[in-house]
């Protein structure tokens, strides 16, 4: 996934705005106008690296003419003490930039460093990682860009790009008992838009394997049933075989349990919604 530069300036404007508003006041009454300084934004712990085309962006938003070096590359795994970005112009845009990169930087490095960790953990098994829309309102693109830097992948951007029968709508659509309701779904969807449903027992998982979905989720079920649902894949399901996706419950203490019971991918919320930042810090030469 690339940036789309428009799209990601929208999101920069709007957050220098709240953080901004009408000027830095501390700024411009204790930095002469001119003033020029030397700086570099040092990580103070190990991670993945991501936002760095974002923090030039802002830089360059408000003052095109500072310097911008780069010292690491995007998803560059980078140490404690390393000097990840060289500034040098004016000290009243880098000051006044400041807390809007280090937020960028540090939280989309949280994602793509937590992510890293759960694909390192299960790669030797070759299951995939994936996101979910458990995400920060406005700030979803940027966390699922994040996502991808760490190694993983994408699920559904929003509602409007892949069906997903979860129990809720099983419930009030009174789908519990029909045997054909994702084929009258599919009667009415455009035809390269894929279709997944949610299950949280075996019984429903054997159910929904006759109804053909692209994806079959199996929702905070054990590894055990989990890995019983693989099988049962192999014996009922035609040669179009759906693809299981694990979640619910899982954390890095439990992944490779899952990881090796044939599923194809294991989506996690965590991944976006509980992200401890990583520590950095703009300083002046």
């Amino acid at each position: 996934m690339k940036l789309d530069k428009k799209r990601t300036l929208k999101i920069i404007k709007a957050a220098l705005k709240e953080d901004i508003g009408i000027g830095d006041i501390t700024t411009a009454n204790t930095i002469p106008k001119l003033e020029s300084i030397k700086a570099s934004i040092v990580v103070h712990e190990d991670c993945v690296l991501c936002g760095i085309d974002i923090a030039e962006w802002i830089i360059n938003t408000i003052d095109y003419s500072v310097r911008f070096k780069p010292q690491c590359e995007e998803g560059q795994h980078v140490y404690e003490g390393k000097e990840i970005v060289f500034l040098e112009g004016h000290a009243r845009a880098m000051l006044s930039a400041e807390r809007t990169i280090l937020n960028f930087l540090c939280f989309l490095s949280g994602i793509a460093t937590k992510v890293n960790k759960y694909v390192e953990k299960t790669k030797k098994y070759g299951i995939e990682i994936y996101d979910t829309r458990k995400s920060f309102p406005l700030l979803r693109y940027l966390e699922k860009y994040a996502v991808e830097v760490g190694g993983g992948h994408n699920h559904r951007f929003g509602l409007w790009d892949q069906v997903l029968v979860k129990d809720n709508h099983i419930k009030v659509a009174k789908m519990e008992g029909k045997k054909d309701f994702i084929g009258d779904i599919r009667k009415k969807i455009t035809k390269n838009i894929k279709i997944e449903i949610e299950v949280e027992n075996l019984e429903q998982f054997k159910a929904a394997l006759g109804g053909q979905p692209d994806i079959i989720m199996l929702d905070n079920m054990s590894a055990k049933d989990v890995k019983e649902a693989a099988g049962l894949r192999k014996k009922i399901a035609s040669t179009e075989k759906p693809l299981l996706e694990v979640s619910g419950g899982i954390d890095l203490d439990n992944i490779e349990e899952y990881a090796k019971t044939g599923a194809d991918r294991i989506s996690i919320g965590s991944l976006t919604d509980a992200v401890e930042s990583v520590d950095m810090s703009l300083e002046i030469k």
